[in-house]
């Protein structure tokens, strides 16, 4: 014999109070399990998308990310000799040797913090069509002009267009901004390569090259050739889309081994309080399921009434908690990548994987919290229960 899902449901009613209570509890730690997940993939979804699936950025292989690598000129000549290399219409390969530096700026919320400068060649915009100017104009060729990110406008302080901000030793004007779609240039600042490298005495070569291909299909076979050359063995080419997704690992997992080890603590709250609450709906019920019992329901029927009913709980939570948690897709933060030792805007992003994985974590919680109570309920003497009336 089935117990009906109708009496499980029912008795939600009967101990509203701690019922209520539970469910919330479980709802927080879902809320922050969520948030947590939603951290990490907010990063890993911002740095992905700076990346462009068609395009190859060359890196020295014992760099750990643009600021610590530095290709010379005489090397960059030869990669521009290599096949699959995408052409302008005016023949000349569609490439950007780009320079990036550090510099501090003051943040509106208080103290200092890094920004990535990008010395780019013109072809640089030509290479990320996801980044376009937006406000002011395009800075000139050998002049000491930058356009900045959004997010840079947005978080710190003296960089509207028109203010003059100083690093390098020289004075540079902030004469437009430039929208990257969400990824990681919007908290840059881009300028010329030439003036760049002179202001930061880096005139013997760049940090990264980047090709488009002239196929996205032709990775393959550009990579085969770059291998082949011997003046290039030091140097290692990405498709720059996994480029910037590897750079996001490091901090993504950072984040995620401290956030779900803060929210397993939060966890055991939230599990202890669902079995309070089931242990006193198995005393509260006692005499109901003696008389189950005694109409024939088999021990397996009551323990998968109260097991159900804890989980039913704990969904509920957890769906509770999940919702809350997709309202921090409207926020974004700052923090600092320590990958590339410079500020980086991104937003809280849900995914399904995140929704999937919050609920079964609030239904593990609940099977934890249900599970020895309703083995009591299934192992009450029927006898004893009756008398208990």
């Amino acid at each position: 014999m089935k117990i009906p899902l109708k009496y499980t449901l029912r008795n939600f009613k009967s101990r509203r109070l701690t019922t209520a209570i539970t469910m919330t509890g479980i709802a927080l730690v879902v809320f922050v399990f969520a948030a947590v997940l939603m951290l990490a993939h907010g990063i890993q979804k911002t740095l992905v998308a700076t990346g462009m699936p068609d395009n190859v950025i060359v890196a020295r292989k014992a760099a750990n990310g643009e600021i610590s690598s530095i290709i010379g000129r005489n090397d960059l000549n030869v990669m521009l000799t290599l096949p699959h290399i995408a052409k302008q219409a005016d023949g000349k390969p569609l490439a950007s040797g780009e320079t990036v530096v550090i510099i501090n700026l003051q943040k509106k919320t208080g103290g200092l913090s890094n920004v990535t400068v990008r010395g780019v060649a013109p072809e640089a915009f030509l290479l990320r069509p996801q980044v376009h100017i937006v406000e002011g104009r395009m800075f000139r060729a050998g002049a000491r002009e930058v356009v900045a990110g959004s997010a840079i406008i947005k978080n710190f302080t003296d960089t509207k267009i028109g203010s003059q901000i100083t690093f390098g030793g020289n004075q540079w004007t902030i004469v437009g901004k430039f929208d990257a779609d969400g990824s990681e240039f919007d908290s840059e600042m881009w300028g010329d390569n030439e003036q760049l490298q002179d202001a930061f005495n880096r005139q013997g070569g760049y940090s990264t090259m980047t090709f488009k291909l002239d196929q996205p299909e032709a990775f393959n076979a550009f990579k085969a050739a770059f291998d082949a050359e011997p003046r290039l063995q030091q140097f290692e080419p990405k498709i720059e889309k996994k480029f910037f997704e590897e750079q996001s690992e490091g901090m993504a997992t950072f984040i995620r081994i401290l956030g779900i080890f803060i929210t397993v603590v939060f966890s055991f709250g939230a599990t202890i309080g669902a079995m309070i609450t089931m242990y006193a709906a198995v005393a509260n019920r006692t005499v109901e399921v003696g008389t189950l019992r005694a109409l024939g329901f088999r021990r397996r029927s009551v323990l998968s009434a109260f097991l159900i009913e804890s989980l039913s709980l704990a969904l509920i939570g957890g769906v509770i908690g999940l919702f809350l948690a997709s309202f921090l897709q409207f926020f974004s933060i700052s923090t600092l990548n320590y990958q590339s030792f410079s500020e980086l805007q991104f937003s809280f992003a849900l995914s399904p994987s995140i929704v999937f994985t919050s609920l079964f974590f609030s239904l593990f919680m609940g099977f934890a919290g249900g599970f020895l109570p309703a083995v009591r309920a299934a192992r009450l003497n029927i006898v004893n229960a009756l008398r208990s009336a």
